[in-house]
């Protein structure tokens, strides 16, 4: 083999030698260049992981938020709805009791519009039905002569049934002497009748100075019980219906002492001269 051959064989060679070098480079690039896909690959996923992570926290956070603030809306809502149900409640007591006094009112003035006896007594019957609600009772005045409660008139009950009762005697009596009120604990409207046993006894009173009672032995079927209302109703009736009795019965009287010294002295004035 000649210089040139041999000088050409070499560098052939070294050529190879280089080309197999740049092909095992080439072949390293490529597997490093494929881990970092990888890697890139991984991250990629893990930022995505992690800002899926984020945001569901945020999303999470933000619906506790909602949820308490939902909670605490309820409980105001709750809140407000009671009171509105209280301020409704409130309501209708005031316009019962401002009703009940409206009621009062128009019966005190009908009381005090007359001056006659039967008249008056009409009107406490009507007074006591409509207003406190009572079925059975009846309305005694002192007889001064005889100091015993004398029944002048009543309500689901004959006059006949009406007692006579000395001042002080049993319920009746003691609340004419005492000229406090009776409230029977039992209300019922199925006790058996005693007309010396009232369930609600109200002296009529003119200051301190007691002319009669006023005794209820059975309320309305749908009277229940008694409410404020109605004992301040008991208060009032007791003095207004006191006064315009006391008033209606002095006038009547005095009309008729006047009417029979009229017709005396029209007698007087007829009788012949001798």
């Amino acid at each position: 083999m000649s210089e040139k051959e041999t000088a050409y064989t070499n560098k052939a060679d070294e050529f190879l030698q280089m080309f197999r070098k740049g092909e095992e480079f080439t072949k390293e690039l490529l597997k490093e260049n494929e881990k970092l896909r990888y890697r890139i690959a991984q991250l990629t996923e893990t930022v995505q992981r992690s800002g899926d992570e984020a945001r569901t926290k945020i999303y999470e956070n933000r619906i506790q938020l909602l949820e308490e603030e939902l909670s605490s809306l309820r409980e105001r809502f709750m809140q407000v709805e009671q009171e509105n149900k209280d301020f409704a409640s409130k309501y209708i007591e005031v316009e019962e009791e401002n009703n009940n006094l409206a009621n009062l009112y128009v019966a005190s003035y009908q009381l005090h519009s007359t001056l006659d006896f039967s008249e008056v007594l009409r009107i406490v019957l009507e007074i006591v039905i409509n207003l406190i609600g009572a079925e059975k009772f009846t309305v005694l005045l002192i007889e001064d002569k005889t100091n015993e409660l004398v029944a002048v008139c009543t309500e689901g009950m004959a006059m006949s049934e009406a007692p006579k009762v000395k001042i002080g005697d049993g319920t009746i009596g003691t609340v004419a002497k005492e000229g406090e009120s009776f409230f029977a604990q039992d209300l019922s409207n199925v006790r058996e009748f005693n007309p010396l046993d009232p369930i609600v006894c109200i002296p009529l009173k003119i200051k301190e100075h007691v002319i009669g009672v006023i005794a209820i032995y059975k309320l309305l079927v749908q009277k229940d019980g008694f409410t404020n209302v109605d004992y301040e109703l008991f208060n009032l009736l007791a003095g207004h219906a006191a006064t315009a009795i006391f008033s209606s019965r002095m006038y009547t009287q005095s009309e008729r002492k006047l009417t029979t010294i009229q017709s005396f002295l029209d007698l007087l004035k007829e009788k012949p001269r001798r």
